[in-house]
């Protein structure tokens, strides 16, 4: 299987469409780095807009499970491996850039990686994703077998260390940490209870929205309280008032209620087709 074809080796519009979306925003971050428009240094604008993106294409790795149980859609299982190819190709592409920006010094950018924990934290989830991308090909899947499900379960773990990494290095503002570390509580939240052969009905999935809110809030006051100056207390504050705009946990609940409207309308869809029969 290619990334544009199915099982059956036929050319699929949906992979097609799906890596085409997977590769805009290097192609969009590639443009405006030629036409001069990441500003006086280029190349460390580059290298943060291509690690955001590889946090973003990793939680919407995750996120292809419980979404294909939510839409009960098989057909999103065609795309796993290739986004997890593709999000190590931007994982790669952030190193390069690291690389590059270190002036291919490659002494001074093992030292650093060895000195600067965020550095080690990075390149360990690096070698992760590099794992598991080798081992994406169906020859692999062949010779590996039953082994193949433990080792691709080491994604949780690189997650972790990619959301450290990402907290670590954004300094002061961790917002943007703070909702991807959400989004990826939420998603584990609905993992065990696919893992407990739960349904995901739309209490399970309400309940999950809450409980992920709840732990966001509490990930971010942890943060700013152990790992920077600021007080915790004031962003546990913003949290509540609506009017300071919308901060990464009520982000994440409202998000975390979306598949649960949608559970609720294909319910309702069902139960009138049934009584117009």
């Amino acid at each position: 299987m290619t990334p544009l074809t199915d099982r059956q080796g036929r050319f699929s519009p949906f992979k097609a469409a799906t890596l085409a979306l997977a590769l805009l925003p290097a192609l969009v971050i590639a443009y405006w780095f030629f036409t001069h428009q990441l500003g006086p240094l280029p190349i460390k604008a580059a290298l943060r807009l291509i690690g955001d993106w590889t946090i973003r294409l990793l939680v919407i790795t995750l996120a292809l499970t419980p979404l294909q149980r939510v839409l009960n859609w098989p057909k999103i299982s065609l795309i796993r491996r290739m986004l997890g190819v593709t999000t190590f190709a931007y994982a790669l592409t952030h190193f390069t850039l690291y690389i590059v920006q270190s002036k291919f010094d490659l002494v001074f950018v093992a030292t650093e990686i060895v000195l600067r924990i965020y550095l080690t934290i990075g390149f360990v989830a690096l070698i992760g994703l590099s794992l598991l991308a080798a081992t994406s090909f169906d020859s692999a899947i062949r010779r590996l077998g039953k082994k193949w499900k433990m080792i691709h379960r080491l994604v949780y773990g690189i997650a972790v260390l990619g959301l450290l990494h990402y907290f670590i290095q954004s300094k002061i503002d961790v917002s943007p940490a703070t909702l991807m570390a959400g989004f990826f509580i939420l998603l584990m939240i609905h993992r065990i209870f696919i893992s407990k052969r739960m349904a995901l009905t739309p209490l399970v999935l309400a309940i999950s929205a809450g409980l992920a809110g709840l732990l966001t809030a509490l990930t971010e006051f942890a943060w700013y309280g152990l790992a920077t100056g600021v007080d915790p207390w004031r962003i546990a504050q913003a949290n509540l008032m609506v009017s300071s705009g919308l901060r990464p946990a009520v982000i994440v609940a409202l998000a975390g209620l979306v598949p649960c409207g949608f559970v609720i309308w294909r319910n309702r869809g069902g139960a009138l087709k049934r009584q117009v029969a």
